[in-house]
């Protein structure tokens, strides 16, 4: 009796199935993400972080993950209302014998439309613990304010 190929980091023991679909389900999407996860903007053999965009009252935020990616291999630009986060990821494998590759490497475009609404020129960038983050100040005309309902006649 011949057993399933192992494709997963998962430890020896006992065949699993759904190990295998696990395993196939994130490749698959890796694989997705590859090929059909790119706009026509993105340079061709790049992968894109995932990213959460998120609003408070008063900014956007855009929080993207990019675990291993020194701070000096990450830019951060604005043109017109598209914000464009790009950089590298280092390959560091060389002189080993990869037997596998889950992680992305080389290099990386993530782009999102801004509204109208921003300041352009408060915007502030940080790199933390793996995960970029990007505050995108909403323009003072565009926060909202209560308006107090009074008692008045018609």
């Amino acid at each position: 009796m011949t057993l399933p190929a192992r494709r997963s980091s998962y430890s020896l023991g006992r065949w699993d199935p759904f190990r295998e679909f696990d395993d196939l389900y994130g490749r698959l999407g890796r694989w997705m993400d590859d090929y059909f996860g790119r706009s026509a903007d993105t340079p061709a053999g790049s992968w894109t972080p995932l990213a959460d965009l998120s609003e408070t009252e008063n900014d956007y935020l855009v929080d993207a993950d990019l675990p291993g990616v020194a701070r000096e291999n990450v830019d951060v630009d604005v043109s017109g209302q598209e914000l464009h986060i790009h950089g590298e990821m280092k390959d560091d494998s060389e002189g080993k014998e990869i037997r596998q590759r889950s992680r992305h490497t080389g290099r990386f475009d993530y782009r999102v439309n801004l509204p109208q609404n921003v300041d352009m020129d408060k915007i502030e960038a940080s790199l933390s613990e793996g995960v970029l983050h990007v505050r995108v100040p909403k323009a003072e005309k565009a926060k909202s304010r209560r308006i107090e309902i009074g008692t008045g006649s018609k």
